[in-house]
């Protein structure tokens, strides 16, 4: 294995210089480090972890805590997208990531000691039970932690603007000349609240009352609940004439209900779903949707994530809020 006094016999320099060069560091002139780098790769040289551990106490490993209910696990569109701007932009700052589980093997332990276990300088925790004893536990502790999409005082969050997008896609079913709308929201989390806050506040404005049967608890990335939900509002003595779903995947059930019937879409019923994944572009009619800047959650998380690592003296909590769109489809129609 090269090491970095190989690289200091070839460039003439002291082996202090090579590491100062290697390391980023400008106090030396650039054409040594230019030397050193060149000469580094050339000789294929790889930095020994274990040995840059010991040297910095940082293991350059951030964690990812991240625990899908659904379990569609990294198959789930629009998290799948969050989580690989995380690993681009970890991976572009020099560093590795691990998720995180509350198993080493096939031996039970908790978040916490896992983030130990691997030595994260960090996590990046996002769609988990944040009041799980084991979650707070990990967010207590020394380990810095960035989370999306739910806040700590203690730590830096990074947010998609929930009551923004839910507000804006009912006032676009309002611009429409619909006023029966119906929310089929998923499972109660802080995201949820808001996204009906935003729902309301949009009908409020409006001059509109909510009746109380027009609002529906499912369960996120779900599409047999989402379809229960749909036939219990088609079935109403008032129907909706359009509804709001709680993601572009869950919609499929309520557009499986709605076609069964015999139902047109928007002929019948207009919809709009939420993320703004793929998905929702390719379907036939296009779903009008909220498109969620899933690059940028995941590389402020991180950036977010690095500065708490790497300058613990003057790093603060933030919370962030990340802007998303409307995307207009088809499948909202005009009355």
């Amino acid at each position: 294995m090269v090491t970095i006094k190989d690289i200091s016999k070839k460039c003439g320099v002291s082996p202090a210089t090579v590491s100062k060069a290697l390391n980023g560091y400008e106090d030396i002139s650039p054409e040594t480090i230019e030397l050193v780098l060149q000469t580094a790769k050339e000789l294929n040289y790889t930095p020994n972890a274990a040995a840059r551990l010991l040297k910095t106490n940082r293991s350059h490993n951030i964690g990812v805590l991240f625990i899908d209910d659904s379990m569609s696990g990294l198959t789930h569109e629009y998290f799948s997208h969050i989580l690989n701007s995380v690993k681009e932009e970890a991976e572009a700052n020099g560093y590795d990531i691990t998720f995180i589980s509350n198993n080493i093997g096939k031996q039970k332990t908790s978040f916490l000691q896992h983030c130990r276990y691997r030595n994260c300088d960090g996590v990046v925790i996002a769609n988990v039970d944040f009041q799980n004893e084991e979650v707070l536990e990990l967010v207590k502790s020394e380990v810095p932690v960035v989370t999306i999409d739910y806040s700590f005082n203690n730590a830096s969050s990074v947010n998609s603007d929930n009551l923004e997008g839910s507000y804006a896609l009912t006032s676009y079913m309002l611009d429409h000349g619909h006023t029966k709308i119906a929310f089929i929201h998923g499972e109660h989390t802080l995201v949820t609240q808001k996204r009906i806050s935003g729902y309301k506040a949009a009908m409020r404005d409006r001059g509109l009352e909510v009746p109380p049967e027009y609002i529906a608890e499912a369960i996120y990335h779900d599409v047999a609940s989402v379809r229960k939900e749909t036939a219990a509002m088609l079935d109403l003595p008032d129907p909706p004439t359009a509804i709001l779903y709680p993601d572009d995947y869950a919609f499929m059930g309520g557009q499986a209900e709605i076609l069964e019937r015999g139902l047109s879409i928007p002929g019948d019923i207009s919809v709009c779903g939420y993320d703004g994944v793929n998905l929702a572009k390719i379907l036939d009619p296009k779903l009008t949707t909220w498109e969620q800047d899933t690059d940028a959650l995941g590389r402020i998380a991180v950036n977010k994530l690095l500065d708490r690592i790497e300058n613990p003296q003057t790093a603060i909590p933030e919370y962030v809020t990340i802007k998303g769109k409307l995307f207009e489809g088809e499948t909202v129609k005009q009355l």
